[in-house]
């Protein structure tokens, strides 16, 4: 039903309750003239008269009485409907569908999920992390987060901290095998590469000057799962190249240690990104402001060139096997 007709049935259920077409008018916050318009045009399209009209009042025609009875009962249901979608819109309640990189993330989002459905136990989110670039709209995203804005036509991007790629290893292998002291020492060593869903191995991705280079390795260990992948580089056997979001907090609790950190890069950032529409719901809205307070620029997982230069050398000095041992 065109919302035209919509507002012209209101018009005649309205005078006929009021008996007026003004009191109608002045009920619906319309002028009389534009009420006597949506009336006269509902009775052109019906091809009926619903009223007769004086100058002093207006009483239903049979045809008016008959669509009243009609009309009537199924307005009533579709305001209630109406009204419970406003309040639905403004209740922090409700189904929350969010997307983002299955590679990488989790540390990052469980932590805004962990307090946001603390915060609002009524909302109840529906997570789906795939590595692969869905369709938005399609997919029916209230919320995302990708590594780099959103290719989608008609989303809002906002930018919420770099993605540093940080090679490190765990004191374990450093006791046993040593540290490389530069780029060319990792032929030496044993490195872990990630195959990429598509099948190709994923290059490290390091600093060199001011430019973001490619540094290729012969993997000791070639996984296609991150987790899998960071369980061999915490269990010691191998040095992998990881992001800031997996292994910010197990460097600052000496878990791990950064090397060669003057090639630490930064070639992306995580977004947040959701729908232009301006009439979000209060849930999706609330996610997205929580998104943004708490990893925007976040120092949970950025690590400063000063903060990984430090965890090296005394990494280094309390875990290397030197030659004099």
């Amino acid at each position: 039903m065109p919302v035209n007709e919509l507002r012209a049935i209101t018009t005649f259920v309205r005078t006929a309750e009021l008996g007026s077409l003004r009191r109608a008018a002045v009920a619906q916050g319309i002028s009389p003239q534009a009420a006597s318009q949506a009336l006269a045009q509902l009775e052109q399209h019906l091809g009926v008269r619903l009223f007769h009209r004086t100058t002093r009042a207006m009483a239903l025609t049979d045809e008016g009485r008959h669509f009243l009875e009609g009309v009537r009962p199924a307005l009533g249901w579709l305001q209630r409907a109406m009204e419970g979608v406003r309040q639905a819109k403004d209740e922090i309640a409700g189904p929350l569908r969010i997307v983002g990189p299955r590679s990488a993330f989790r540390p990052a989002l469980w932590a805004l999920l962990d307090e946001f459905c603390t915060r609002h136990p009524d909302v109840h989110p529906e997570v789906r992390l795939a590595d692969d670039i869905g369709n938005w709209v399609e997919d029916r995203v209230d919320v995302g987060f990708r590594v780099g804005a959103s290719p989608a036509e008609g989303v809002i991007a906002r930018r919420l901290f770099p993605v540093q790629t940080i090679i490190c290893a765990a004191p374990a292998y450093l006791r046993r095998h040593g540290a490389p002291q530069s780029l060319d020492d990792l032929a030496a060593h044993r490195c872990s590469a990630f195959r990429h869903p598509e099948g190709r191995i994923v290059a490290w991705s390091v600093k060199v000057g001011k430019d973001v280079a490619a540094q290729p390795v012969v993997p000791a260990l070639c996984i296609n799962d991150e987790e899998l992948e960071f369980d061999a580089l915490l269990g010691g056997q191998v040095i992998s190249m990881m992001t800031n979001i997996t292994v910010a907090a197990h460097i600052r609790a000496g878990r791990l240690v950064p090397l060669l950190t003057r090639h630490v890069a930064s070639p992306a950032s995580l977004h947040v990104y959701w729908g232009s529409r301006s009439a979000q719901p209060a849930r999706v809205r609330a996610f997205i402001g929580l998104a943004i307070e708490r990893l925007a620029d976040s120092e949970d997982f950025v690590l400063g060139a000063k903060e990984l230069a430090a965890a090296e050398a005394k990494g280094r000095e309390q875990h290397v096997r030197t030659k004099a041992r």
